[in-house]
């Protein structure tokens, strides 16, 4: 499997903090950045912003930061981290379905902390070549993984055996980011409804209906 992108490979950060102090403060940043991103996009949150929302100096921000831009990525590489510390190999047994909703809130439960900085990357990357790139990058990685779930699933009693996996994962990959468009402004409810309709999409993708399922639709 191709391995994770790694975002910050020509970046200059500056050093990593030690003291407990200035930890806080670059989680700070971080928290206001994401917050704003969410709120206002990319291109209408500033560097004063992120430093006053996070109740720090502006000259605080340069302290951990270079730019903008560079907290962006290092926001983008966390979500990485969180998404590839994912589990996404369904113990054998019990019922799919069930264990594919679970997969699917699970991720989004993870993935939904970095919704300001999915916002921003995607705004930014329409005039930014290199972050354009970037995120063709995370989506081979991404889909590649979802591919590796889908074959893992194709071995399980009741899946269908003529799936084609590679654009199947693509499309699924598509529709897991796409969970991520509108979460910030919408209601548990909403939420738990489009995880149920992406679980049902993903499940009958692969699995084939018992005579009992075909009798209830």
């Amino acid at each position: 499997m191709q391995r994770r992108p790694n975002l910050l490979r020509s970046e200059r950060l500056p050093p990593e903090p030690r003291q407990r102090r200035s930890l806080e403060k670059r989680a700070r940043l971080k928290d206001a950045a994401l917050a704003l991103f969410n709120a206002h996009g990319y291109e209408r949150t500033s560097i004063e912003e992120i430093a006053k929302r996070g109740n720090l100096a502006t000259g605080t921000f340069y302290q951990h930061y270079r730019s903008k831009r560079q907290l962006l990525l290092v926001l983008m590489e966390d979500l990485l981290t969180a998404m590839s510390q994912l589990n996404l190999q369904p113990s054998a047994g019990g019922n799919p379905r069930t264990l594919l909703r679970e997969l699917l809130a699970r991720a989004f439960t993870t993935d939904r902390r970095y919704l300001g900085a999915y916002r921003a990357w995607r705004e930014a990357m329409l005039s930014d070549p290199h972050l354009a790139r970037d995120w063709r990058e995370i989506r081979e990685w991404t889909t590649q993984r979802v591919v590796a779930l889908l074959t893992l699933l194709q071995q399980w009693p009741g899946a269908r055996k003529d799936i084609a996996i590679a654009p199947l994962a693509e499309v699924v990959d598509t529709l897991g980011w796409s969970l991520l468009e509108k979460p910030a402004f919408m209601s548990l409810e909403q939420v738990n409804a489009r995880i149920d309709a992406a679980t049902h999409l993903i499940y009958h993708a692969v699995f084939l209906d018992t005579p009992e399922q075909r009798s209830v639709h």
